[in-house]
């Protein structure tokens, strides 16, 4: 995916990253047919069964939002995501000859959910494409709007949540890294590409914890309501993102029993 106009340099960056993300997705899983190749088409969705998801092989495939150019996609980028997202309205068209390769919707979920690697990719990679067209809709609308999703920048020692604060927003790091500590103490780190932030929103319940930026950090920002929409529109998500919370856990009492022990 590339977003039309100009952009800042870690829109780009979290671009490149995502584009990679489809083949790795899919590596190990057969086609389910055969290329579907079409000349063009004007709303692409009306021209593909709603049962299968598809790997562009070759081609533009140009997406409007809302009416607008905002961003095409090209080989290696996924198709046919969006059902049951709540998202902006979206029309894929394109003027060219276009060569699709489909997969079976169900296969390749089963696909992703067989390995806890591919559940974290799936994970970073819808609410990476989430993060980026919302940025890019703020932009495009302002003033008209300022939706909250997008990405900020911390200097080192800045803090990104604190303890005690209500919980409006998850976090992804996307450069950078992060500390974490309760009462001043220091219980964990938080990594390029994590996800913090999640347990007091699924909760409802303030900040247990203050993350510091231990280096200049770029953050992506999404707010509560559409990260728990992404949530319930894919409950195997959810699911994963909790068992990796909990492995989390369970290790922090790892070390805090290590600590209580006698030497």
């Amino acid at each position: 995916m590339y977003l039309l106009g100009e952009q800042p340099a870690y829109a780009d960056q979290l671009i490149s990253r995502l584009q990679s993300i489809p083949a790795k997705l899919l590596d190990g899983l057969t086609p389910c047919g055969e290329p579907l190749q079409i000349e063009r088409s004007e709303n692409l969705a009306a021209d593909l069964p709603s049962n299968q998801l598809f790997i562009i092989d070759n081609g533009l495939l140009h997406a409007l939002v809302d009416e607008r150019p905002l961003f095409y996609l090209q080989e290696g980028d996924l198709v046919g995501l969006r059902q049951g997202i709540d998202l902006p309205s979206c029309r894929y068209t394109s003027d060219e000859p276009l060569t699709l390769i489909p997969y079976s919707r169900s296969d390749v979920f089963k696909h992703i959910y067989a390995e806890e690697a591919r559940q974290e990719l799936f994970i970073q990679y819808l609410v990476g494409h989430t993060a980026l067209l919302s940025d890019a809709l703020a932009r495009i609308k302002q003033p008209e709007i300022r939706p909250a999703t997008g990405f900020k920048h911390f200097a080192q020692g800045d803090a990104l949540i604190n303890q005690g604060d209500e919980a409006d927003h998850v976090f992804i790091i996307i450069e950078g890294h992060a500390e974490a500590f309760v009462d001043d103490v220091k219980v964990g780190d938080v990594q390029k590409d994590e996800i913090f932030g999640a347990m007091a929103v699924f909760t409802n319940e303030k900040r247990s914890a203050t993350v510091l930026a231990s280096q200049p950090c770029t953050v992506m920002v999404i707010p509560k309501d559409q990260f728990l929409s992404l949530m319930e529109s894919n409950p195997r998500i959810a699911h994963s993102l909790v068992e990796s919370m909990a492995r989390r856990i369970d290790l922090l009492n790892k070390e805090i029993t290590g600590l209580r022990q006698p030497s």
